[in-house]
């Protein structure tokens, strides 16, 4: 856990996957094909936190999902990067766009596709159900699911380490 912090400390940038990681991957469809997608609120509110921290967020996914479009515009994620087969292409741009170097980005993905990124950035994250080859590489593995809290966990995490998660909480308390 000390060096996922001291990881977390320099963190200007944090991405994320979507599903499996914002979601539990399941993919749910309609008879009319529909695809569905549930979004856990503790994640939401993590990334409003960890984005009024000065912390810049992006998500990068390998679908492409209206779903997604709307949860990205309801959190207020302008980097949103969808039907991407070369992740660590968009977040190599990402990443020289914001004049960043890779100790100071961080990823949350969970599974084989995010392995470039995550052995790329600073601070790599995953959640329990990744497979070995993920877990291995990660510098934090979530004690929560992906899709049930496991965003919220990390974002908690990097704001502790950063020293701004109590003035996120306080914003809260009346």
């Amino acid at each position: 856990m000390t060096d996922a912090l001291e990881r977390a400390r320099p963190l200007r940038l944090m991405a994320f996957d979507v599903d499996g990681v914002l979601t539990d991957g399941t993919l749910y469809y309609t008879d009319e094909g529909a695809e569905l997608k549930a979004f856990h609120t503790l994640d939401g509110l993590g990334l409003k936190m960890l984005q009024a921290a000065g912390v810049e967020l992006a998500l990068i996914s390998g679908r492409r999902s209206n779903a997604v479009a709307a949860r990205a515009a309801n959190l207020g994620v302008a980097r949103l990067f969808q039907g991407v087969e070369d992740k660590l292409s968009v977040f190599e741009r990402i990443r020289s766009e914001l004049g960043l170097a890779a100790n100071a980005c961080g990823f949350m993905g969970d599974d084989l596709p995010d392995l470039p990124v995550l052995t790329r950035c600073g601070f790599a994250a995953t959640v329990p159900e990744a497979p070995d080859a993920v877990r291995s590489c990660a510098h934090y593995v979530s004690r929560t699911p992906g899709g049930r809290g496991a965003a919220r966990e990390v974002c908690d995490l990097i704001l502790r380490a950063q020293g701004a998660l109590d003035a996120a909480v306080a914003r809260y308390l009346v």
